[in-house]
């Protein structure tokens, strides 16, 4: 089997999941936080609906520059409908990049940059599953937490939660 195909099942898993998520990110609270150090429930919603452009940046480049000069702005929740949308496309393209993708490809170092400086450098399957997959289940689950002190429903992930119970 190819390490795309082991990658594949538990990225669209997990894409799965975390859109059900983001499907409940109340519209009208995106300037709402927890803390003063904590993100915007519109950037923290927006920051997940940008990881999946990561796992596509690292199967078309040899690295990327977090603070690169002309780079996007942070992407900040305006509405769940274009949230959603912005969420689905970023996925649907990385995933279409690796189902194409052969294990030499995935086998390929790839880097993190900030101010041309070298933060990590990993093979891709690593960062696919590591810094698209991982750091996505990260930020859901805080993203969860976001939605339960607001009262409202948290979705099944793993599991029942106090709100969604998939075995009743």
């Amino acid at each position: 089997m190819a390490i795309r195909d082991h990658i594949l099942a538990e990225y669209d898993h997990e894409m799965a999941t975390t859109r059900r998520t983001l499907e409940r990110v109340p519209e009208g609270k995106s300037d709402w936080k927890p803390h003063a150090k904590s993100m915007s429930m519109g950037r923290l919603a927006g920051h997940l609906t940008e990881l999946p452009s990561l796992g596509l940046r690292s199967l078309q480049s040899d690295s990327f520059d977090v603070r690169a000069p002309g780079r996007p702005a942070p992407f900040v929740m305006t509405s769940r409908a274009e949230l959603l949308d912005a969420f689905d496309k970023n996925v649907a393209a990385a995933r279409a990049a690796i189902a194409v993708a052969s294990d030499e490809d995935l086998m390929k170092n790839w880097s993190l940059l900030a101010d041309g400086k070298q933060i990590f450098s990993l093979p891709r399957a690593a960062v696919l599953r590591t810094f698209c997959i991982s750091h996505t289940i990260h930020h859901r689950a805080q993203l969860g937490v976001y939605l339960r002190l607001n009262d409202v429903p948290v979705p099944s992930v793993y599991g029942p939660s106090a709100d969604d119970n998939p075995f009743a």
